[in-house]
């Protein structure tokens, strides 16, 4: 059960009723990281705001959802990982097995995809501040400045729903079920 609430068109902040509309009829479901945003107005805004901004990036789909996986296996936000997984394998037509590797957090068999997920650990790690070799190597996969940045954009669209999902405790919806993800046990 969510920590906070799940709102609803009836119960939710007039503010937030338009942003509610427009997930709904996107997804045909209202996902539980919606519903629970809907508390906060502006953060719904934001999170709905930043991701439209991120969909108009350089990268390709594959590239962002490989970006979306990756920050939300390390922010261990199970919810993320299911919903982005869905993406990346209907809207993205990725492979499975890549799919996989990406929330293993293990070696991408795609060298593009592979850069990408390899750049946005090391974004993560070093909260941007990447070494020169791991900016050049980026750079050497065919990737721009600009990209590197859109990483940087799609770390920071991450941490928010990945934030708010692991403060809410959200249960997934049954619709992303069947893409379930469990974080590996840390070794203590």
């Amino acid at each position: 059960m969510s920590r906070l609430r799940l709102h609803t068109a009836e119960s939710a902040p007039e503010a937030s009723l338009p942003y509610l509309q427009k997930s709904q009829s996107a997804n045909g479901y209202l996902p539980n990281l919606i519903a629970s945003l809907a508390n906060s107005p502006t953060a719904l805004e934001a999170y709905l705001t930043v991701g439209e901004i991120n969909g108009r990036s350089g990268l390709t789909l594959a590239e962002r959802e490989t970006v979306q996986i990756t920050a939300a296996g390390i922010h261990g936000c199970s919810f993320c990982v299911a919903g982005h997984t869905a993406v990346a394998l209907k809207k993205a037509q990725l492979e499975p097995q890549v799919v996989e590797a990406i929330r293993a957090q293990q070696p991408v068999s795609d060298p593009r995809l592979e850069a990408v997920a390899v750049f946005t650990r090391a974004v993560i790690a070093s909260r941007g501040a990447v070494t020169d070799e791991a900016l050049a190597a980026f750079r050497t996969a065919g990737f721009t400045d600009a990209n590197a940045l859109e990483v940087v954009l799609g770390v920071s669209l991450a941490t928010l729903c990945n934030f708010a999902n692991n403060l809410a405790r959200n249960e997934l919806n049954p619709q992303l079920a069947a893409y379930r993800w469990t974080p590996p046990v840390q070794a203590a």
